[in-house]
């Protein structure tokens, strides 16, 4: 066997590196049999005599320092401008399909959600629509809105409109979360499936068809006060009663709404780590204390988020499902703001006052909004946005 051919020793050729191996064959184990250098060895001394001699100004900064631009090759994050990512240029370019097909959402948007905005400017106008138009109308200040303070009619109207909402925020908002709580107990998935169908699908009808199921119903010539009839009893008529609107309206609600809010929670509860189940029947916790120590405290966030966006929503109402029985039952048991501000403002022609109460109730909306949410915040949730 061929002996590795090996470099004579001179410390004079060691220090400045200049001889370069004869034939080395690298393989790595630094000395041969005489304890001579090998090839390998010799040219990592060569390099390294190299960078100390070219001192700290002549080699530049090190690939794997701390200025470099980006990360450094040794998996540290460099600390300049660009530390740990990319420019905005860059990530414009990147990301430049994403940004076109987001661009006619941002269009339709400003045209259809923003630009009407301008329009608020008719609420501090003596606004003609006929023949002076936006920029003919003479400037009043705050004239409509002191008309609205100033109308008992309003006021009253206003507190229908909150008492339906409480009503139906009662009555309404717990009935999703039991559905999906009683939903998720079922084991079969083809029963699950086919539950959350039949309870979906009221959703996709319209309130028209919804209040005539109701009064086909209930109503006086309905199904349940022909039956009482047939068996002796009196009949009755729900659809007319005004004492019975805000109940009526909030079953409406439900019956159509709530396959709607199990979509939501479902979903919540197929994130909850069954392990937690699992740990819970283990240490003696039956059905019961299972939902109320594990299934609710995962459903809380969501119920907090749901909760806060349907306070800011107090004063919307839906508009159709009030407007076709409101000749039922009167105007005293079932005006709301938006049917009052129709009747009162738009079909009168003034479209100043109608402007003043929208930008009321948008101001009275945000207000509930940030009043619910920091409600969420007191107690440990993070509702619409966290808290900084």
């Amino acid at each position: 066997m061929k002996p590795r051919a090996t470099v004579p020793t001179d410390p004079d050729s060691a220090a400045d590196g200049a001889c370069a191996p004869a034939g080395g064959s690298g393989s790595g184990d630094g000395t041969d049999g005489s304890g001579g250098r090998t090839g390998r060895s010799r040219a990592i001394g060569s390099r390294r005599s190299r960078t100390a001699k070219s001192g700290p100004g002549k080699s530049g900064p090190a690939r794997n320092g701390p200025v470099g631009n980006g990360p450094a090759k040794d998996g540290s994050a460099g600390t300049g401008p660009q530390a740990g990512g990319i420019t905005r240029r860059q990530r414009l370019r990147r990301d430049r399909t994403l940004v076109l097909m987001t661009l006619p959402a941002i269009a339709l948007l400003l045209i259809f959600n923003y630009v009407p905005l301008l329009g608020n400017i008719v609420a501090f106008q003596d606004y003609d629509v006929y023949d002076l138009g936006i920029t003919g109308s003479p400037f009043v200040g705050f004239d409509n809105f002191t008309r609205i303070f100033e109308d008992y009619r309003f006021w009253e109207v206003l507190i229908n409109t909150l008492v339906i909402f409480v009503t139906q925020l009662v009555l309404f908002f717990p009935v999703p979360i039991a559905i999906a709580l009683l939903l998720n107990t079922i084991m079969s998935a083809r029963v699950r499936a086919w539950v959350q169908a039949v309870v979906y699908l009221p959703h996709f009808f319209s309130w028209v068809l919804v209040v005539t199921v109701f009064q086909q119903m209930f109503g006086g010539a309905g199904l349940v006060a022909q039956w009482l009839r047939d068996h002796g009893h009196e009949g009755f008529d729900l659809m007319t009663n005004p004492g019975f609107f805000k109940f009526l309206v909030s079953a409406q609600a439900v019956w159509k709404d709530a396959g709607w809010g199990v979509i939501v929670f479902l979903a919540a509860l197929a994130a909850v780590n069954t392990d937690l189940y699992e740990a819970a029947a283990v240490d003696g916790a039956g059905r019961w204390r299972r939902m109320w120590h594990v299934t609710l405290p995962a459903l809380r966030p969501v119920i907090a988020l749901l909760l806060v966006l349907r306070v800011g929503s107090a004063l919307n109402l839906d508009f159709e499902q009030i407007l076709l029985q409101r000749d039922q039952v009167g105007s005293g048991a079932s005006e709301i703001l938006d049917t009052y501000i129709w009747w009162t403002g738009i079909k009168t022609g003034d479209f100043g006052y109608a402007a003043a109460a929208g930008i009321f109730k948008g101001l009275f909306s945000v207000a509930m909004v940030l009043g619910a949410n920091k409600v969420a915040h007191m107690l440990g949730e993070q509702g619409v946005y966290s808290k900084k």
